[in-house]
């Protein structure tokens, strides 16, 4: 039996979530994480330029590490994550996307933007009930942050052309399935229209 999914109602109030659009997933000749993501880049160019103009919640994720005490199952099963360390530049968001001063970037350990953050706080604060998350990758971190986004009770959103990923079938794969169950997956133009 195929499970239908429903359109998620229209939030009040959206938050951008732009999970990990930093060197260390963006540029290949840098980091073994990294895939060709310009596309990517340029729907989230997009997406922040309409959150800014409106004065809507930004917040920014990017990985890190300062102690080998981190994460250190998931580094584990991962070992490409441990060239992300604290000062090697590959942590810094893409200066295409540089967050103003009052736009948090957010540091991470885990594949969540909320584990282990005060994210789930700072929508609090800016009264937030629905996310729009974007970013890097589709199959692993904008996943964990989408489903988290869900479980904290928020309405959310994932762009398809404004997530990317090194595997284009496990790509696709998560988007079908995050769309089914958990999130609204629509395209940058449904994203636009939908937030009005």
């Amino acid at each position: 039996m195929q499970l239908e999914s429903n359109v998620l109602r229209r939030g009040n109030r959206y938050a951008l979530i732009l999970v990990d659009l930093c060197a260390g997933f963006i540029d290949p000749a840098l980091s073994p994480l990294a895939s060709e993501a310009g596309s990517v880049v340029e729907a989230n160019q997009r997406l922040l330029a309409h959150f800014r103009e409106r004065g809507w919640p930004v917040f920014f994720t990017t990985v890190a590490y300062s102690d080998d005490a981190q994460a250190t199952v998931f580094r584990e099963k991962l070992p490409a994550l441990n060239v992300l360390q604290v000062g090697s530049g590959l942590e810094e968001i893409d200066a295409r996307l540089t967050p103003r001063e009052d736009e948090p970037v957010l540091v991470k350990h885990w594949a969540s933007g909320f584990f282990a953050t005060d994210l789930h706080q700072k929508l609090q604060e800016a009264g937030v009930d629905g996310t729009v998350v974007t970013g890097l990758t589709t199959s692993g971190c904008v996943r964990a942050t989408a489903l988290d986004s869900l479980q904290y009770n928020y309405r959310t959103l994932v762009p398809r052309e404004a997530v990317g990923d090194r595997d284009a079938k496990a790509h696709e794969a998560n988007l079908r399935d995050l769309g089914i169950k958990y999130v609204d997956v629509l395209s940058l133009e449904e994203t636009v229209r939908f937030l009005g």
